[in-house]
């Protein structure tokens, strides 16, 4: 059988070896001609999983290392016996240590007391129950909004609806998966009116998905002065980002909060078990070997303490980095330094 891989995918390394021909190729450059013999695809969010890539290929697997699958049409895998998969979770911890760093230098930036801050978090999933969980232990006050967990019947929050965080909510926090359609469709869901309800002198994280927020209305929020600031790792049209938001953001990160190594071997394998089980390959028990890595990791315990999140890791230079060159956005992703991480 062959599979072709993003070639950033981490840890793949020989694990295939024996039972499959690996072809390893940037994710932007992954065509139909390469996929057209293919069994099975590994990608990312760079690449376009929908009927232009498939529909002359031999595809029976689709897995993306990635927690979001918006770049996978997943009507046209149903309609055409696709299987495909995504790794819920894999970076919930490097996501969470992010929004942490980034409190710590918005504190530290801004003279917030953060034990008589209000935080917001819209989307109470992998990643933003951890965030509540860890801004609790900063002493923070914590609103939570998520209609489709509502709705479920999910009792671990006290949910409040959205215009009530907005109104109250001195740091929103947004972590909703990507989507364009239905009751729960979040495409621009930061919008004008979103960005007015706010509280005056408010700030803004997004690091879920960036068309989620209008970036000119951000924008025009932020040179309005209704914003305090904002924290964007995530931006409409990557990786052709607005350089004026960029330059009027606080923080500016090029889509790497949930770039630990231990969130990327947790995204590796995932997908490696669940491939493994789609097609009996007998790798259902695999583990990534991630011993090499060096790192200060962070834990919950050291939550409270200032100088260990920014130890563990400190987001000021990941912003520094792409403000200086935002035209290497793409190249600060595609090498980006070793992070550890355990929440």
């Amino acid at each position: 059988m062959k599979i072709v891989c993003d070639n950033k995918v981490r840890f793949l390394g020989d694990v295939f070896n024996g039972v499959a021909e690996t072809v390893l190729v940037p994710g932007r450059e992954i065509t139909p001609e390469i996929v057209k013999d293919a069994d099975a695809l590994i990608v990312r969010t760079r690449t376009n999983c929908n009927e232009q890539l498939l529909s002359q290929s031999s595809v029976k697997f689709i897995g993306t290392a990635t927690i979001g699958y918006d770049h996978i049409d997943t009507n046209y895998c149903k309609q055409n016996n696709i299987f495909w998969t995504n790794a819920p979770g894999c970076n919930s911890g490097s996501v969470c240590q992010y929004i942490m760093s980034v409190l710590v230098c918005l504190s530290e930036k801004y003279g917030i007391d953060l034990k008589s801050k209000t935080l917001g978090v819209i989307g109470a999933g992998h990643v933003g129950a951890k965030v509540v969980k860890a801004a609790k232990l900063l002493g923070m006050n914590v609103l939570v909004n998520d209609p489709p967990l509502e709705f479920s019947g999910y009792s671990d929050f006290d949910f409040c609806s959205l215009n009530y965080l907005l109104q109250n909510a001195d740091i929103v926090d947004i972590h909703v998966p990507y989507s364009t359609s239905g009751k729960f469709a979040t495409h621009h869901l930061c919008n004008h009116d979103f960005l007015n309800s706010m509280s005056d002198g408010s700030i803004l994280i997004n690091s879920s998905r960036g068309p989620v927020a209008d970036n000119s209305a951000l924008l025009s929020a932020l040179n309005s002065g209704k914003l305090l600031t904002a924290v964007l790792d995530v931006w409409e049209n990557e990786p052709n980002i607005n350089l004026e938001l960029l330059k009027r953001v606080f923080i500016g990160t090029p889509h790497i909060a949930g770039y630990s190594v231990d969130g990327k071997a947790n995204a590796t394998m995932q997908i490696v078990r669940s491939l493994s089980k789609f097609f009996n390959l007998g790798l259902n028990n695999w583990v990534p070997d991630t011993s090499e890595y060096q790192g200060m990791s962070l834990d919950y315990a050291h939550i409270a303490d200032y100088k260990a999140v920014i130890d563990s890791y400190n987001v000021l230079q990941d912003s520094s980095n792409l403000k200086s060159q935002p035209e290497k956005f793409e190249y600060l992703r595609e090498n980006y330094p070793v992070r550890r991480e355990s929440l």
